[in-house]
């Protein structure tokens, strides 16, 4: 009896570090976005005050106020919500043909043209940004739309087509030559079975496309010109001027384009899990 409650003891303890583990590192990364929403409650007096405090001593909402009643503020986010989504279908449907193939067919330079998509991921985006600027304008796409889906698209594809890769290459491939055999076609087995039943891997690349997207800063400050065009990360970056800037606002414009990441990883974290896992077990 004496080692069945020592090896629970040491359960029960090993149980508590992790939990307690589990709600430190929690707290650590939940502790900037409430400091962002302390912030956008106050004014900008206030926030230089000190000592520092966690709750405003007047609440006020007008940061929030100046945000929505912004015309340039609501477009940036209408253009984060638009090129963001279609970059997202864009990219999932091209990486959904892309990894299947891979995953089903051999063919000559198979193994060369996967270890190229690897290594243009190293390529730093720094890098990029002339070329890209220089394309846009010799196409005639600068400071549209066109612009940045292409551009996000290309960013995402690679890793996007290597994740749907090997979570197809999870799935058994009796099941789609069983669709075959009662006479769908290639694209329809895939249409009809495969994808449905990689839907958790189909929404975690979903998710990381549309996140990329979203927050991508870089291009849509090279390849965007006023604020028709302008996105979220740029019109916060607008908000911050040479000799002051509008920290509430600031703040407030953040905590709203944070807002759609949350929900996503909230609603969607069991299949994102699962992708992610799924995705992982097989190469």
């Amino acid at each position: 009896m004496s080692v069945v409650t020592g090896i629970r003891r040491r359960q029960v303890i090993l149980n508590g570090l992790t939990h307690a583990t589990m709600i430190l590192v929690s707290l650590l990364v939940i502790f900037p976005f409430l400091w962002m929403v302390s912030i956008s409650l106050r004014n900008n007096l206030e926030i230089f005050t000190t000592p520092i405090h966690w709750i405003p001593k007047i609440f006020t909402l007008d940061a929030y106020k100046e945000i929505l009643t912004s015309m340039q503020h609501r477009r940036a986010l209408m253009n984060s919500y638009f090129v963001a989504l279609l970059t997202t279908l864009a990219s999932v449907t091209l990486a959904s043909l892309a990894g299947y193939g891979y995953s089903r067919f051999n063919f000559p330079g198979k193994r060369a043209t996967l270890m190229f998509i690897l290594s243009v991921q190293i390529i730093p985006p720094m890098l990029l940004a002339i070329p890209y600027f220089l394309l846009s304008v010799a196409y005639n796409i600068y400071d549209s739309y066109l612009a940045l889906v292409v551009t996000y698209t290309s960013f995402s594809l690679p890793f996007a087509t290597l994740m749907l890769r090997s979570y197809f290459a999870t799935i058994p491939r009796e099941l789609e030559e069983a669709a075959i055999i009662d006479g769908c076609t290639r694209l329809g087995a895939l249409i009809r079975v495969i994808l449905p039943v990689s839907l958790p891997g189909i929404i975690a690349t979903a998710v990381y496309t549309f996140v990329l997207a979203w927050n991508e800063l870089l291009f849509a400050l090279t390849l965007t010109e006023g604020w028709k065009r302008r996105t979220v990360p740029v019109s916060i970056g607008f908000l911050m001027g040479e000799f002051t800037s509008e920290w509430n606002q600031i703040m407030a414009l953040s905590v709203i384009a944070s807002v759609p990441i949350v929900a996503l990883f909230l609603f969607l974290q069991k299949h994102l899990i699962q992708g992610m896992t799924a995705g992982a077990m097989k190469g």
